[in-house]
């Protein structure tokens, strides 16, 4: 069937079927192959959930133990990636270091068949956050870091490679719900382009490094980083009430609200709230949630249009001690088992995506030779 979408960005077309999430039910829903993100983001942890995309089922015990033991093994960097990511200039946006990271790690450690798969992805997923950090110490402070580490999650080997020191709990808490929330979201633009790579049966790479270079567009990822941006523009709530109202009356756009599926409220973003409010213990985090929950009452009341989970992620990460350039960076370190977890079902049961367009061009002309080109 060809669908006239006249510019809406496929919004409401069916580009397929997935077992992995649902997303929009009953205008807010989200779930992980059937359990609710909010209840995962409670009770689980990002390995759980990562092994859930990854395998179809959470965990038993013994599974979830080698599972861990899988991923810190695999946050060992080899040393000629070291040495790219080394390379590569402090002044790169830390989404291009996580592409060429992945990138670079295919030719070094190769998907040679499919059966390796899980095992390809499993590495990326707990070796992404130590490429970040590699480049982030060494682009600042010329320090090469060791990138092992003895926390059992992914969140807490962020948090200590970031700050050099074990994190406090409830911080390592609080940006495990976060990883978990981020994890996967169904046929998101980053998603769609790695099940496009992989319908033509490249490698795992290939995949993660399209679905990270489609991230990279501030229309997909980067909302956290432009939240941020914008509560730092004002010093209280009642500045930040006065400046959305000017914006709105300009009528430009105020990021981290509304979404293109849910119609009734994200269901990730309340988790994230509270994660901040309860983040937030000293004099600067409480101004930047102040002027966040402002800023969130006005865009309610005057236009209708609620935070995506994006818009109090900003102040929850900056309260977790975490430099804005690497918010996003932190959504592909999540959303890898995602997007490894498309790949998967998509080789599971493999089409090529190839839709067909409406041509709005010029009609048939005749040739002309350059020298009656005038």
């Amino acid at each position: 069937m060809n669908a006239r979408v006249d510019g809406t960005g496929l919004r409401g077309v069916s580009a397929g079927t997935t077992a992995i999430s649902s997303v929009g039910a009953d205008g807010k829903a989200l779930r992980y192959r059937g359990y609710d993100v909010a209840e995962l983001a409670a009770r689980s942890s990002f390995e759980e959930v990562a092994y859930l995309l990854l395998y179809g089922e959470l965990p038993t015990g013994a599974e979830l133990e080698a599972f861990r033991d899988e991923l810190a093994e695999a946050r060992q960097l080899p040393v000629d990636l070291a040495a790219v990511l080394e390379a590569i200039p402090a002044s790169a946006h830390p989404m291009d270091v996580l592409r060429t990271g992945c990138s670079m790690l295919g030719t070094l450690e190769p998907e040679r068949t499919f059966e390796e798969q899980r095992r390809a992805a499993t590495r990326l997923i707990g070796a992404l956050p130590s490429m970040l950090l590699y480049w982030y110490h060494f682009t600042r402070a010329a320090r090469r870091i060791a990138t092992a580490s003895d926390e059992p999650g992914a969140a807490a080997h962020f948090l200590r490679l970031l700050h050099d020191e074990p994190p406090l709990a409830s911080h390592a808490r609080a940006l495990d719900a976060s990883l978990i929330l981020y994890a996967e979201h169904e046929f998101n633009a980053s998603t769609f382009a790695a099940r496009v790579c992989a319908a033509t049966l490249s490698d795992l790479h290939s995949a993660v490094t399209a679905a990270i270079g489609t991230l990279r567009g501030p229309l997909h990822g980067g909302a956290n980083e432009q939240a941020m941006a914008l509560i730092e523009r004002f010093t209280d709530a009642e500045a930040a009430v006065r400046g959305v109202e000017e914006m709105l009356a300009r009528k430009e756009r105020v990021m981290g609200f509304g979404h293109a599926v849910y119609k009734q409220g994200d269901p990730r973003s309340p988790v994230i709230e509270r994660w901040a409010e309860k983040l937030a213990r000293d004099d600067d985090s409480r101004r930047k949630l102040a002027v966040a929950h402002a800023i969130d009452r006005t865009m309610r009341e005057r236009k209708g249009l609620f935070p995506n989970v994006d818009f109090y992620s900003a102040p929850a990460y900056h309260a977790l001690g975490i430099p804005t350039p690497l918010f996003t960076p932190i959504f592909v370190c999540a959303r890898v088992a995602g997007w490894a977890a498309h790949v998967f079902e998509q080789r599971a049961d493999n089409r090529l995506i190839r839709p067909s367009a409406e041509y709005v061009g010029p009609g048939p002309r005749p040739y002309r030779p350059l020298a009656e080109r005038a």
